[in-house]
């Protein structure tokens, strides 16, 4: 009798798990349970503590495309290679010729897009040379073949003006190969693999930020972090995305003409009045040393206001920006908001892609420095570390309901004299120069030299 029943508990736990296993199915064919995939992202696992922890940077996007079998090309250019994924598996990959220059304003588009365009021959506006086989992917850039004079004559550089370059039997096969819509993943360089001492830490200090992210831009370390993935108003830190997406899709040397209604009534800037023009470079400079919302609406009324804003929210994602949103180009919007994580991946872009937008932060002159009519001297520069020999660039910003909003960059020096460029990210500071000069004080304490 003993024995029966012993059998009766186990049939019924037996019968418990397979009623169990076919509601659970039952749940997901219904959608009401979503059915977890089989890759999965240990990276993220790591970002629920605060830190120290890694962040991603595109190896992620590239294994989820793979993941979902997806038709792509991958355009290394630290590899300097070009790619094509079919169903999730490599095809076949081609050298590139010549990619942009980023120490100039001709650094290739990173990021995640998709083919816009193709074109057996284009032609470029900006360089004045045809680029046959031209598949369109963002802005101004395009993969394509050898480019060449409308005399014919060939375009010799070693670099091109952002453009990715291919021989023309390549860029054949790539164009051939390319659907409109497929996804073109454009990676800068990978993470690189640094790795920093572990060892028993001096207490962070106290700062007002309500939130804040420490990181090494170069190798996605994070050593400390504070609400880094919840929401916050980042006030003129959106300049910097303005100032991206005017470089990248305008040429610089374009003039506008000013206009009363592009004058917003907060804020006015000494020179930029109705009825003068400037090009595009020229407004550069206020529009990052000085923050100037003028600047902002005017270089955004080049190509219009609502596809400005279109094109800064288009960007955010494609950089990995997944919970930032711009509603208006100078940050004096309320609804401009993110976080202290997408804030580290807008610092590395700029920094490895459109660097002299740090150089003009800085107060100083970057590319096309001839058409510049503004006296630099004369701007109030409102990036406060401008005199710290570490400050690579950055940008500042305030409005009441935000309170003072940070990026700044910093080249430090390890105890091994090993140099990495770090970012501190603010949002919700009292005070940012304090609080900054906190964290700067412990990471030299830490992990840098004094």
């Amino acid at each position: 009798m003993k024995r029966l029943k012993i059998l009766i508990k186990i049939f019924l736990v037996f019968l418990f798990f397979i009623i169990g296993a076919f509601s659970f199915n039952f749940l997901i064919e219904q959608k009401f349970i979503i059915k977890m995939p089989k890759f999965i992202d240990f990276s993220l696992i790591k970002m629920r503590k605060e830190a120290p922890f890694f962040l991603y940077f595109f190896e992620k996007t590239k294994k989820q495309l793979i993941f979902e079998e997806k038709d792509f090309l991958e355009v290394n250019i630290s590899e300097m290679k070009v790619k094509v994924f079919k169903k999730g598996i490599l095809n076949k990959e081609v050298p590139i010729l010549a990619k942009g220059d980023p120490q100039g304003w001709g650094g290739t588009a990173v990021g995640l897009y998709k083919a816009n365009s193709k074109t057996r021959i284009a032609f470029s506006v900006v360089s004045e040379v045809y680029m046959p086989y031209a598949i369109g992917f963002y802005g101004k850039y395009y993969i394509h073949g050898e480019p060449y004079y409308p005399g014919g004559t060939p375009l010799v550089s070693s670099v091109s003006g952002g453009c990715i370059r291919l021989s023309n039997k390549d860029a054949k096969e790539i164009f051939n190969s390319t659907e409109i819509g497929m996804a073109i993943l454009v990676i800068d360089k990978e993470k690189d693999d640094f790795e920093y001492p572990e060892k028993k830490l001096t207490r962070f200090p106290n700062v007002s930020a309500e939130s804040y992210l420490v990181g090494d831009l170069d190798s996605g370390f994070i050593f400390a972090a504070k609400d880094y993935k919840k929401e916050f108003q980042i006030a003129s830190i959106s300049k910097l995305m303005t100032a991206i997406v005017v470089t990248e899709n305008i040429d610089l040397v374009k003039y506008i003409l000013v206009k009363e209604e592009m004058l917003e009534p907060y804020g006015s800037t000494k020179g930029l009045e109705a009825g003068e023009m400037f090009r595009l470079i020229e407004l550069l400079y206020p529009l990052l040393i000085e923050s100037s919302n003028d600047a902002a609406e005017i270089m955004s009324f080049y190509l219009g206001k609502e596809k400005t804003i279109k094109l800064m929210n288009e960007k955010a994602k494609a950089i990995l920006m997944e919970q930032t949103e711009f509603s208006d180009p100078s940050g004096f919007d309320q609804n401009n908001v993110s976080n202290a994580k997408d804030l580290f991946y807008l610092a590395r872009y700029i920094l490895n892609n459109r660097p002299p937008i740090l150089e003009i932060t800085k107060g100083k002159k970057a590319g096309y420095s001839s058409e510049i009519s503004f006296d630099i001297e004369n701007l109030w520069n409102k990036n406060i570390f401008i005199n710290d020999p570490t400050f690579i660039g950055g940008k500042t910003g305030f409005i009441k309901t935000s309170k003072e909003t940070a990026l700044f960059m910093f080249r430090l020096t390890t105890k091994e004299s090993i140099e990495r460029n770090i970012v501190i990210c603010l949002l919700g500071s009292d005070n940012e120069e304090f609080d900054t000069q906190k964290i700067y004080i412990w990471l030299q304490k830490n992990y840098f030299k004094e």
